[in-house]
């Protein structure tokens, strides 16, 4: 079992409680994780044995393109997609975090991770 990660996606979105967030937008980070079975990719060198992370990079960006109002709906959404369009995935693990929420204090940013498996 290997893992194909993508670390640190940046994003501007509308996701948020508020209506204002839903409107302003934000700074938003994603880190995604897939473990699958890459060993025929590794001595073969092919693509078609592994998991595109380009293919994880598209799940992503269109799902943050998405407002919703909750993190947890937007991660949920990603690990679903992973899981039903990349068949050589086995689990996945995402975090998305959200920079400067606004919870009437200082705070750098809230995470929420998901993990799903197949």
């Amino acid at each position: 079992m290997g893992k194909v990660a993508l670390k640190g996606l940046k994003f501007k979105a509308y996701h948020g409680y508020y209506d204002e967030e839903r409107q302003k937008g934000n700074q938003f980070e994603v880190n995604i994780a897939v473990k699958t079975v890459f060993l025929k990719a590794a001595e073969n060198d092919d693509l078609d044995n592994t998991v595109d992370y380009e293919q994880l990079y598209k799940i992503v960006k269109e799902e943050m393109g998405i407002p919703s109002k909750l993190l947890e709906h937007v991660v949920k959404r990603i690990t679903d997609r992973v899981i039903k369009e990349i068949k050589a995935v086995d689990k996945v693990k995402v975090s998305l975090s959200k920079f400067n929420p606004p919870i009437g204090g200082d705070c750098r940013e809230s995470k929420v991770t998901l993990k799903a498996k197949r």
